[in-house]
């Protein structure tokens, strides 16, 4: 599959029947929501929806479509990263991550294909006009109104642009961050930005208003279908999430620069809006927001973007997503994260077997673990473990079960912990940050945590009593049993662990 842009992405879709094209008239308010949250809710996340006409608020209709649930199933989630199941590109990154130091020249010949992979997915810039960059509006042709913004949900504060990826740079390093934050729009040429402050995007704001210097910012719409994704990737502060990008795909992202910054940009995008961030201002009220907790997030203060330029192809797409009562499209691009990111978890932690984050959970409320248990206590070292590692800071529940335990399957996880626990023995609490979202938290981004051991406890843990074995089917009759089975006439449909 061609995954150079959205267009590709989108053709590809439609060849796997895993698209709808809807050509009648569907309003940007509300109406796209709710035909997209069915959708999404529905067995295995669903179908892509390209609305043909979608209309604003304004009662005109868009020639630009929308396309949403991009992402939306397991299927597309791998299409959309070209692998046949996301952990093929896990094994990739354990593969390049336990690379060992050559001892003879045999290993260093073997070693060089490794080395080059790593080397060779750097963006390049195009010397030619950018696709992004067949219409540019300026000055008094700006208005991001015209665009097919979506506003969600009854009680959100405004239209919001959902599936962005928001380009910064370090002031201090120069290195470019790409992330997927929620941006309100205000007025014509003004949005507000909605970056948490553990975010990377706030902290080089933070520096460019300690500077005093304006903040240039491109908002991006489109691209290849691994960049898009690699903006809500939780990478390292260093490391550019284009070149990730460009690992994912297999090959380089084509950039150029910005009509009015330095910046660069996906030159395959769709849309990119591009503005400045002026410290000296005051904030501006974003929100309310209906979020991915299934609540809605109150209105506070972020700074305001002032729109220098809007460019885009002459047939512009427009993405967009929405997030809200799970399960939703984005259940799909964080399990991408969870599977995706596991060889650098067990870098950290190698007693770890698997993770799940299930989607109830909505990422930071709950984490399931299976460890290759080797000691006493050996459960909550891992969740002291996980809770000192990035945005895992967040979670506010950790389980830990043993490696025999699918904690990809939440009912077997369920079962196998409540059969496990004496609650007041296996479960501790802790403080730390917390996610902005979380509503429940004493103060805003600091709470409590909850551990659950629910491993095979240990004499040396004070558990003195046997503990029982699992019920399982003897090896032979389960093996006279498939023989037999195709004369049964028995039909069972998989069960959906998503």
């Amino acid at each position: 599959m061609a995954n150079d842009n959205l267009r590709d992405f989108v053709l590809a879709l439609e060849e796997r029947n895993e698209l709808i094209r809807v050509d009648r008239p569907v309003s940007v308010v509300h109406e796209i929501t709710e035909i997209a949250d069915r959708c999404m809710k529905s067995a295995g996340g669903g179908p892509a929806v390209l609305f043909e006409k979608p209309v604003l608020a304004s009662g005109e209709t868009c020639s630009i479509p929308v396309v949403i649930n991009l992402f939306g199933s397991m299927s597309r989630m791998s299409l959309a990263l070209g692998v046949e199941e996301l952990d093929d590109i896990a094994r990739r990154i354990d593969g390049l991550i336990k690379l060992k130091v050559p001892e003879g020249w045999r290993e260093k010949l073997s070693l060089l294909p490794k080395i080059a992979e790593i080397a060779k997915y750097p963006p390049r810039t195009l010397a030619r006009r950018a696709p992004c960059q067949q219409v540019v509006l300026q000055g008094s042709e700006i208005n991001l109104q015209d665009l097919p913004v979506i506003t969600c949900w009854p009680e959100d504060g405004g239209p919001y642009i959902t599936l962005p990826q928001v380009v910064t740079r370090d002031p201090r390093t120069g290195v470019r961050n790409v992330g997927m934050y929620r941006v309100q729009v205000l007025d014509k040429d003004l949005c507000a930005m909605h970056w948490q402050r553990h975010k990377v995007g706030a902290a080089h704001w933070r520096e460019m208003a300690a500077r005093g210097e304006k903040m240039p910012v491109a908002i991006v719409l489109g691209g290849d279908a691994p960049s898009i994704y690699s903006a809500s990737a939780p990478l390292p502060p260093n490391i550019d999430e284009y070149v990730f990008a460009g690992f994912l795909r297999s090959k380089p992202v084509a950039m150029t620069k910005a009509v009015t910054s330095d910046l660069k940009v996906p030159a395959e995008a769709e849309l990119v809006i591009e503005g400045f961030i002026d410290p000296a201002e005051d904030l501006v009220v974003e929100g309310p927001f209906g979020d991915h907790t299934g609540y809605y997030s109150l209105a506070d203060h972020y700074p305001a973007v002032h729109v220098t330029a809007i460019t885009h192809r002459e047939d512009p797409i427009y993405p967009t997503t929405i997030v809200g009562r799970p399960p939703m499209e984005d259940y799909y691009l964080g399990h991408a994260t969870e599977r995706i990111f596991r060889p650098l978890l067990t870098l950290n932690l190698p007693e770890v077997v698997d993770y799940h984050m299930p989607a109830a959970g909505v990422f930071h409320n709950l984490v399931f673990v299976s460890i290759d248990k080797q000691y006493p206590g050996h459960a909550w070292k891992v969740m002291n473990g996980l809770w000192g590692l990035g945005l895992m800071s967040l979670a506010k529940v950790i389980v830990v079960v043993d490696a025999n335990v699918n904690v990809r399957d939440p009912d077997e996880a369920w079962w196998v912990i409540l059969n496990n626990i004496d609650p007041e023995r296996d479960v501790r609490f802790t403080m730390g940050p917390v996610d902005v979202l979380d509503h429940a938290s004493r103060a805003f981004t600091y709470g409590s945590k909850m551990g659950i051991d629910a491993t095979t406890k240990w004499v040396e843990e004070g558990f003195d009593r046997e503990w029982p074995k699992l019920i399982e089917m003897d090896d032979d009759t389960k093996q006279r049993v498939d023989e037999m089975w195709s004369e049964l006439g028995i039909e069972l449909k998989p069960k959906d662990h998503a």
